[in-house]
């Protein structure tokens, strides 16, 4: 594993979000709200990646092997604390952990709808394996980028609120 950045430890008090790097298309959009709302972003890949030179962006770059990048944030992510992924096995173990999980077309997977999302992808993989689906997802739009940002704002703005109390 190689560390790029400074090592902060995140806890209840201080969230962090938790970015599956590898292939995220909103990385700017994070880094605008994490900067705004004074959050800790941590990026986990396994490849070097280019990312803003700030005190407040760690890069972590696993070994090259199945899921290290996975296991990696699944191990650290919890309660208080924002994943973005569109791994749906990633999004499951994570909000089994009480972090919230956002992909980034916005959408909040949540401990009462991660089990259907985990049986769709189940599903499509097996309908892409029989030769039934052949497609992939949409294009990624300018529209999933704004209701990205909105999701994850409103996402901080409630951990906030409730860290506060």
């Amino acid at each position: 594993m190689m560390r790029i950045g400074p090592r902060k430890e995140c806890d209840i008090s201080s969230s962090c979000i938790y970015i599956d790097a590898d292939g995220c298309p909103v990385k700017r959009e994070v880094y605008r709200v994490a900067e705004r709302l004074e959050v800790r972003v941590v990026l986990v890949a396994n490849q070097w990646l280019r990312a803003p030179e700030r005190d407040w962006i760690e890069t972590i770059v696993v070994e090259d092997r199945f899921d290290a990048a996975d296991d990696w944030i699944a191990e650290r992510a919890g309660e208080g604390d924002v994943v973005v992924t569109a791994d749906v096995p990633l999004a499951s173990r994570c909000v089994a952990n009480g972090a919230r999980v956002l992909d980034p077309r916005g959408r909040e997977f949540e401990e009462g709808s991660i089990g259907d999302a985990v049986a769709q992808r189940d599903l499509m993989a097996q309908l892409r394996e029989a030769g039934v689906v052949t497609g992939g997802p949409a294009p990624f739009e300018k529209r999933d980028r704004s209701r990205f940002l909105q999701s994850l704002d409103r996402i901080l703005q409630k951990i906030r609120r409730d860290a506060e109390r």
